[in-house]
């Protein structure tokens, strides 16, 4: 690229991890209300997988749901060879899934807990960021990544999941990182960091009520709607963010 035009939006099906419920679902929906075609990858929940792709599917894009745990490299692979070819070109990638392990004080986190959230919220991301980058070179594309952070890189989590805070912050490095290796060939970069989202993280974590505990600290008084944070991560997506890269917008209520 000479630096002096402005790319257009790659045409391109978007793969989204963890896309089966919560803010990857709903960034499936945002994504294809904005024209895309959609790979719903999940880990576990075939049924919810299958439901966000008929939603995508009545909104008159295709979409393919494929199952891919994202702390295996070898299921990284085949989630990505499996995409291309049932989708074809791939033209963005959300690197959405995550975990928390329960909520607790850092001295009491197993070990295993603390692998397997930098395996999937870490190494997966990173792993899932190159497969991604070969597919974009391969067909020309100007792809772009988008990592789903956390406000939690910024807070630290004390008390609740320093652990996971550290993965996060560990993403948005990578982010900056790999944003400015890529950026001469015209592929973007961007990290979108939400705050507290009412999903069901919160339970999986072993508190479902802490929406009630947190919201108190949200300048804005609320936690957010998944379509909230989806909006965001679908505009940075977009060639409306096209002079964005390197960064990691916050979508937290203040925080």
């Amino acid at each position: 690229m000479n630096g002096q035009t402005r790319p257009a939006e790659p045409a391109g099906a978007i793969l989204i991890t963890g896309a089966g419920r919560g803010i990857g679902a709903a960034t499936a929906l945002a994504v294809a209300r904005a024209g895309h075609d959609v790979i719903v990858n999940y880990a576990r929940d075939a049924a919810a997988a299958a439901t966000v792709a008929d939603q995508v599917r009545a909104l008159g894009r295709r979409a393919f749901a494929i199952r891919a745990d994202v702390a295996r490299p070898d299921e990284i692979r085949r989630l990505f060879q499996e995409a291309e070819s049932e989708a074809g070109r791939i033209a963005g990638l959300v690197n959405n899934a995550g975990v928390t392990g329960p909520i607790g004080p850092f001295d009491r986190t197993p070990d295993e807990v603390i692998e397997q959230v930098f395996d999937v919220n870490v190494l997966g991301a990173m792993r899932c960021a190159r497969e991604a980058l070969a597919r974009f070179r391969r067909h020309g594309l100007a792809g772009v990544i988008v990592n789903v952070s956390s406000v939690a890189a910024r807070t630290g989590s004390p008390g609740e999941y320093v652990h996971y805070a550290a993965s996060k912050a560990a993403l948005d490095a990578f982010t900056l990182g790999l944003a400015r290796e890529v950026a001469a060939e015209g592929i973007r970069v961007c990290g979108l960091a939400p705050g507290s989202t009412l999903t069901g993280i919160h339970a999986a974590a072993g508190e479902p009520d802490r929406p009630a505990r947190v919201a108190p600290r949200i300048p804005l008084g609320r936690l957010a709607q998944p379509d909230e944070i989806a909006a965001a991560i679908a505009w940075l997506l977009s060639p409306a963010a096209s002079y964005i890269t390197g960064t990691t917008v916050a979508c937290a209520g203040g925080l």
